[in-house]
Order: C-alpha cells, then sequence, then structure tokens
C-alpha cells in the first residue's frame, strides 16, 4: 500500500468514526439558550443539542416557526424550562406528533411569584407563594440550577441508559462548578455595604437573585416582559431612586435600553451595564455560558452598588 492510499484510508477512517458518533448523540431541543448550556455541561460530547431560542434573544417575543416544529419531531428529548416560561410548549410539541421524552427543568423547584404588573416594584415574594403566578426566573439562584442539572442527568440516562454513569459523573462535577460559583456570588456581595445594596434593572427577571443573595432590584417592567410600564409606574420609580439615592441602572441584553436611558438621564443615576437575563450573550461575548453570565452579572452590579 503506497502512502497516499494509507493517509486516505485512515482519513475515511476517521470520517466514519466521527460520523457515527455523531448519529449516536442524544438529540436535544432545548426551549432557551441558558437551558441549552447546561444540557451541554452535563451531556457533553454525547448529546446533540438544538436551540429554539439563541442567545441575545427575547424568549417572551418567540413565536414557534416549522423550522422548530421539524427540530421538536426529531428529537429525543425536549427541554423546556417550565414555571410558564414556555407559554407555547404544550401546543408546538402536540401539533409535531413527538413521541420522544420531556424535561421540565425547574421540576422540584420552590417557585417565588412573579411580581403584579400592574402594581409597585416591591421586592419580597416569599417561597412556595400560593397566590399569582410564579416567577419562571429560577436559573438566577445557583442552588435552583443544581436541581436542572440533577433533572438534566436523570432525563438523559432515561434516554440514553447505557451512558448513565457518563450523565452522573458529569453533573457532579458541574455541581462542583456551582458551589464555587455560588461562594464567589456571595462573597461579591458581602463586599457592598448593605444599605447600598439596591440596583433597578429594566424588567423583572431577577427576584431569585434578589431572595438569595440580599439585593433589592426594581424594575420598571414585570416578570412576563411583556407589560410596558404606565407613565405612574414610571414616575413612581423615578421619585424612589432620587429618595433613596441609587446611583447605577441596568440595560438587559433582551431589553429596549430606551427606558433606562430615559430614568438615567432624569434622576441622574449612571447606566451601570448590560446585565444578561433571560439569554446568554454570543459565544465571543461576556455571557456565553450560564458561569459566565452569574459571574459577569455580579461583577457589574457588585462595582455599580459600592460606594
Amino acid at each position: 500500500m503506497t502512502i497516499r492510499r494509507f493517509v486516505v484510508s485512515i482519513l475515511a477512517l476517521a470520517l466514519l468514526s466521527a460520523a457515527g458518533h455523531a448519529a449516536d448523540r442524544v438529540k436535544v431541543v432545548a426551549s432557551f439558550s441558558i437551558l441549552g448550556d447546561l444540557v451541554r455541561q452535563v451531556g457533553g460530547d454525547r448529546v446533540d443539542v438544538a436551540l429554539l431560542v439563541g442567545p441575545d434573544s427575547d424568549m417572551h417575543s418567540f413565536e414557534p416557526t416549522p423550522a422548530d416544529a421539524r427540530k421538536v419531531k426529531d428529537a429525543q428529548l425536549v427541554a423546556i424550562n417550565g414555571l410558564g416560561f414556555e407559554g407555547w410548549a404544550d401546543r408546538l410539541v402536540t401539533s409535531t406528533g413527538f413521541k420522544g421524552a420531556r424535561l421540565v427543568a425547574s421540576k422540584g423547584i420552590k417557585a417565588l411569584a412573579a411580581r403584579d404588573d400592574d402594581h409597585g416594584h416591591g421586592h419580597g415574594h416569599g417561597k412556595n407563594a400560593s397566590h399569582g403566578r410564579p416567577d419562571p426566573h429560577a436559573w438566577h439562584e445557583v442552588a435552583n440550577v443544581k436541581t436542572y442539572a440533577a433533572n438534566i442527568r436523570d432525563a438523559l440516562a432515561t434516554v440514553d441508559p447505557a451512558r448513565r454513569a457518563d450523565y452522573h459523573a458529569a453533573a457532579a462535577r458541574y455541581s462542583k462548578s456551582l458551589d464555587a460559583l455560588e461562594a464567589e456570588i456571595k462573597a461579591a456581595v458581602a463586599s457592598v455595604p448593605k444599605a447600598k445594596r439596591r440596583v433597578i434593572t429594566s424588567h423583572d427577571a431577577f427576584s431569585y437573585y434578589a431572595d438569595a443573595y440580599g439585593i433589592a432590584f426594581l424594575a420598571a417592567q414585570g416578570a412576563t416582559g411583556k407589560a410596558a410600564p404606565s407613565a405612574r409606574d414610571v414616575a413612581r420609580l423615578i421619585r424612589q431612586i432620587r429618595k433613596e439615592g441609587i446611583k447605577a441602572v441596568f440595560v438587559e441584553n433582551i431589553s429596549n435600553p430606551r427606558l433606562i436611558e430615559r430614568i438615567a438621564k432624569d434622576t441622574g443615576a449612571t447606566v451601570g451595564g448590560t446585565l444578561y437575563s433571560d439569554a446568554l450573550s454570543g459565544a465571543g461575548g461576556p455571557a456565553a455560558t450560564y458561569l459566565d453570565l452569574m459571574r459577569h452579572n455580579t461583577r457589574l452590579l457588585t462595582a455599580a452598588m459600592k460606594p
């Protein structure tokens, strides 16, 4: 055999191996980019993850397309956040005739109640609230994401039992990373005087972060992201910012910045940067993974709150 034929043979075997490996991956459709990252962390190269709502995109305005329906139909596992975050999910999955497994990643989490879009901007909610809609943004508390990872692990192990041990090992490694992340966040917030732990955001996505880490978030828009704040609500928020001397306001990567920019102009507050709430950044951005997102948000928030 000539060297050329030998090289060609090796390349052909490599391509066949790669194709076989790709075909062997579990096909997962995740509803949004943050959840997709969590599936990849637990599944590794054993999963092929497709997203319905990608980085820097707003779930609140998502409308499924025929292409999305094809993704779902061809999947072995469909993963959603739950807690009302994907109101279209049941209709989409049912309409495709999907026969695979379903995962609600937030299963078992003690949900906070969503704030009423038409009333105030208070920060207390309490666990297991029995009234109103649940707040779906549970990933902003790191302890909740450990539950997400465990649910993802179990779902993948059910779909692909031959690699159950791999999924359990990956989830355990990721859980240690989450423990380290939570310790970082608590240490960073502890460096800010309690009286200064108040910030303004463009929509109400950070109640779990507030509840877990002791920061008060005021928002001009409700948790669903759909309801535009009234002039009365904005005026009340401006008065509160002036009264309490809040120095920084934040836009979000999925939100129109104009409202926050107006509030900053009217109060003299500084726009502290872009927080990532419901979506990751692109691959080259500051929040390309869930761990990056939480570290980025914490850096911006603590820097803005310090005297």
